[in-house]
Formats: C-alpha cells, structure tokens, sequence
C-alpha cells in the first residue's frame, strides 16, 4: 500500500506549479475507506502558496471525508528524482493535527526504503484543545 501511495505522490508531484521555488512537491492522502487524494505543491508570487499535503487534504475534506490513515509525501527539485524524504513544514504538520489521530501515518521514501512516522514524531506538543 505504502510504495503504491509514494508512486501515485510522485506521478502528481509533476502537476506542482512551482515557478518560483523550482520545488516539486507530491502527497498521496490515504482515507479509511481506502480512497486516495492527490494534492501537489501550488506557489504564487506572494505569500498565499499551498502545500501538497494542505492541497490533498482539502480534496478529501471537501468531499466529505473525515477518517484518514495516512499520507505518502515526496518532492525535489524540478527535474529531480524523489530520493530522500519530504518533511512536512509545521504549518502543514499543526493542519493535518487537527484531522487525524495518533495512529496516522507520514509516509516518506528514503534511498529506497519506506519510513513512517507517527504525529507526535512530527509535531510533539502540538496545539490542541
């Protein structure tokens, strides 16, 4: 399931419109019923760009999914290979806080080999009420 999610983040991460950061960015959103969502890396020349991760997340939540399993992220620059992992920035790590629980997983691929990382891995004493 893991390697299928990074294959269809990086087939998506090719739509990235990164003109500025030359920085490709592909997630593969993985809801509970087994749907995916793709989201990729959407930049403007202000400040109001969008991550992949934010950008999949908002397809599934708008389509009225609410139960997550995981998300595959991947992104190099333009022209680039997927190599190493992708972190999510903490902006993206506080959003997806707010949807999913502590069985949730970040799914990264690194040299070839699948990682996984939990939420409290990524965001430790996140906010919450």
């Amino acid at each position: 399931m893991y390697k299928e999610d990074i294959e269809q983040a990086k087939k998506v991460r090719l739509n990235a419109y990164s003109p500025y950061s030359n920085f490709q960015v592909g997630a593969c959103l993985r809801c509970k019923d087994g749907s995916t969502y793709l989201g990729c890396n959407i930049e403007n020349h202000g400040i109001q760009g969008i991550c992949a991760e934010r950008c999949a997340f908002s397809k599934a939540l708008s389509d009225g999914k609410r139960e997550f399993v995981s998300i595959a992220i991947v992104g190099a620059s333009k022209g680039e290979e997927p190599i190493t992992k992708c972190m999510p920035c903490g902006y993206c790590r506080q959003f997806i806080s707010e949807f999913v629980d502590e069985n949730f997983e970040f799914v990264f691929e690194d040299n070839g080999n699948i990682i996984t990382y939990k939420l409290d891995d990524l965001l430790p004493n996140r906010f919450e009420l």
